[in-house]
């Protein structure tokens, strides 16, 4: 039997299955596309998931692929600088392709011993106490058995719909047509007419990809009964000629597609042995480029609690914590996006709103607090009261010896002891104990999660002991 199916080969099912890799567990990814995509949906990765890649030593891999930008304008396309002061090692965006993005996360899982099969459709699941029974459309083996199943496959999610689990929200308003085509048009009248219409239309924009190549964004005449059929080349030029008085020259498309604003939340992430990441569990207009971000987290959240179950060390209520802490997450994003879409309306009330909304984001607290909702790395968990690190994350800090997140490439659980005195005797083969010092932490020792969020800060051993059975199960004999 396989430890875990993930359906759904796309960024968040590949973090996933390189998460659950990294403890052990037997894993496949099965995808229904015989090919990656072409089609270039996110262009970039925030602060959180930068920092993601660096506790797993990838960093470096995305850093050679893409590009730093120190921008702001993130929160509905209101034009900030980047703010100073963020809590992040990484105060950079990354721009780089899903494309890329998904090879560079492939690479990694294969590497890690994940086995990814594309050109597999599930079409039917079963679930006892024992596992799930995966059905696939007639292609090999048509029948497959796991321990448990995680439907990464995006807001159409074929595992959330045979699971009966609701998905309420609203349905699409607005549609927007997205293409790679070459333009002929000259790059300065180009920018100039874009900046224009973009003084009133901020859906739409015309991204320079290098060798006359274009990424052009533009708003659909309605909302198309079947969004899996792209556009035409004629359509989408049809429609930035009545916005801009020009199709630029628009030819020779690489790819074509559309996408909408609906807004929907699963009711729950997990219904027994099988849960829902990533696209599958929430779906969100694209303002802010959250997106592939959100899923990438959602996977750095759930991988090592499932392999924890896997491994027969969770402690209870870990797996459902999952839930517990992500779904208030997109439920998050998903209110800030549909406030960027209601700003970013050409109704006089939302612009009304906007410039209002603009002269507050001049205050340096504004505008840092909403970039840190826009990159995640304001999220914090509910672990209750106590010191104000509880819950959130950690940004790398210099150690006298390395970097903290240097320590983290295992996905194992990490106590940073500055005193030298405390133990993690029992825990040691799930935590990783490092005495050092860091002239950037101002408390005595922190407990990390696999995941970089505090557990628990202090010195005092007997509280230690109090904490870890709650995050990593029973000691050891």
């Amino acid at each position: 039997m396989i430890d875990v199916i993930v359906a759904g080969g796309g960024p968040t099912g590949l973090m996933l299955a390189a998460e659950l890799r990294l403890h052990g567990v037997d894993v496949l990814v099965l995808d229904k596309e015989p090919e990656p995509t072409k089609v270039v949906r996110s262009l970039g990765l925030h602060v959180r998931s930068i920092e993601l890649m660096d506790q797993r030593g990838l960093l470096d891999r995305f850093l050679a692929e893409g590009t730093r930008y120190e921008v702001g304008g993130f929160f509905a396309g209101i034009d900030t600088p980047w703010p100073d002061r963020m809590d992040t090692a990484h105060g950079y965006v990354l721009g780089i392709p899903q494309t890329v993005t998904e090879r560079l996360l492939a690479e990694h899982a294969t590497e890690l011993g994940v086995e990814i099969r594309r050109g597999c459709e599930l079409v039917g699941l079963i679930q006892d106490e024992d596992g799930v029974s995966v059905e696939l459309a007639a292609s090999g083996d048509t029948r497959l058995r796991a321990r448990y199943l995680v439907g990464c496959d995006g807001g159409r999610s074929t595992v959330r719909k045979l699971l009966g689990v609701g998905f309420p929200g609203e349905p699409s308003r607005a549609e927007t047509l997205l293409a790679e085509v070459e333009l002929t048009a000259p790059p300065e009248e180009l920018a100039a007419v874009v900046a224009e219409v973009r003084k009133t239309q901020k859906r739409f924009g015309a991204m320079p990809l290098g060798d006359g190549v274009y990424r052009l964004v533009a708003p659909a005449d309605g909302v198309a009964e079947d969004r899996m059929v792209p556009p035409t080349l004629d359509e989408l030029k049809r429609q930035v000629r009545a916005l801009a008085g020009t199709d630029f020259g628009a030819h020779s498309a690489r790819w074509l597609s559309r996408f909408g604003d609906a807004t929907r939340l699963a009711d729950r992430y997990r219904t027994g042995r099988v849960l829902l990441a990533g696209d599958a569990a929430h779906i969100h207009p694209p303002t802010g480029g959250q997106g592939l971000n959100l899923g990438l987290q959602d996977a750095f959240n759930l991988g090592w609690k499932l392999a924890a179950q896997i491994g027969g060390w969770a402690p209870g209520g870990l797996l459902d914590s999952y839930q517990t802490e992500r779904r208030p997450v997109a439920a998050d994003v998903l209110d800030n996006t549909r406030a960027q879409m209601e700003l970013m309306s050409t109704e006089p009330g939302p612009q009304a709103v906007r410039r209002l909304l603009s002269e507050l984001m001049d205050f340096e607290e504004v505008n840092r607090y909403l970039i840190e909702k826009i990159t995640a790395v304001g999220v914090r968990y509910d672990f209750g009261a106590g010191h104000a690190l509880l819950g959130r994350r950690m940004r790398d800090v210099a150690l006298k010896r390395g970097r903290l997140y240097g320590l983290m490439h295992g996905g194992r659980g990490l106590l940073l002891d500055q005193t030298g005195r405390l133990s993690v005797a029992g825990w040691a083969d799930r935590i990783d104990h490092v005495v050092d010092v860091s002239e950037e932490l101002d408390v005595p020792a922190a407990l990390l999660r696999p995941d970089g969020h505090v557990a628990w800060v202090g010195d005092d051993q007997r509280d230690l002991l109090e904490v870890l059975p709650t995050w990593f199960g029973a000691a050891d004999a």
